[in-house]
């Protein structure tokens, strides 16, 4: 599981699955020290959300192993009503009492898709990819909110949670290990580098 690089935002708002937000130049840089990474394993299965910046971060993996890039719509992003604004620390969404009512449930979401579901989509991909590359290995390309849900279904924990302690940085990867259909491991790393979980447009 492969999370996108950065994007290019200088609005600085949470763009979610609002089309035109594309790879910052730092962004195509990490999406290609990705594929460096990623050179010498047995890549057989590329797909990714059908977001632009997931396609994107993608692409050089792909053609390092001369393979196309498939779409899996159940990859995108999470929804969220706050799409479009900016919703940083000190940012006006927030502060305005007509969103309140939106902010009512944290633990569902009540201001986007509700975590079960998203957790059980991602499973859905995973699984479809693992089958497609089977003894071998695939890469899904997905964005943190997702990756992060799944992770912690996964691991046992409960799925509602701090955004700043979410360790899923821009271009890391986060690796499921099965045998079989049985999950036997995680490993996280970033070959990318760390990134502040926190930054809006990331």
């Amino acid at each position: 599981m492969l999370r996108h690089g950065e994007v290019y935002n200088p609005e600085g708002v949470l763009y979610g699955r609002m089309p035109g937000y594309s790879l910052s130049g730092r962004g195509r840089a990490q999406a290609l020290t990705v594929a460096e990474t990623l050179a010498t394993h047995a890549l057989v299965h590329v797909v990714a959300s059908p977001l632009e910046r997931a396609q994107e971060t993608a692409e050089p993996v792909a053609a390092a192993h001369r393979l196309p890039v498939t779409t899996d719509e159940r990859l995108i992003e999470a929804d969220n009503r706050f799409e479009g604004l900016r919703v940083g620390v000190g940012d006006g969404a927030l502060r305005q009492p007509r969103h309140w009512s939106k902010l009512r449930n944290p633990f569902l979401p009540s201001w986007g898709e509700p975590y079960t579901g998203l957790a059980h989509r991602m499973l859905g991909a995973v699984h479809t990819a693992r089958a497609a590359a089977e003894g071998a290995e695939a890469l899904c390309v997905s964005h943190q909110l997702p990756i992060w849900t799944l992770r912690r279904f996964l691991e046992g924990r409960r799925l509602w949670h701090d955004p700043r302690r979410r360790q899923c940085s821009l271009a890391s990867l986060t690796s499921l290990v099965f045998d079989g259909e049985h999950l036997t491991g995680i490993v996280y790393s970033e070959p990318a580098g760390t990134t502040d979980p926190t930054v809006t447009g990331a």
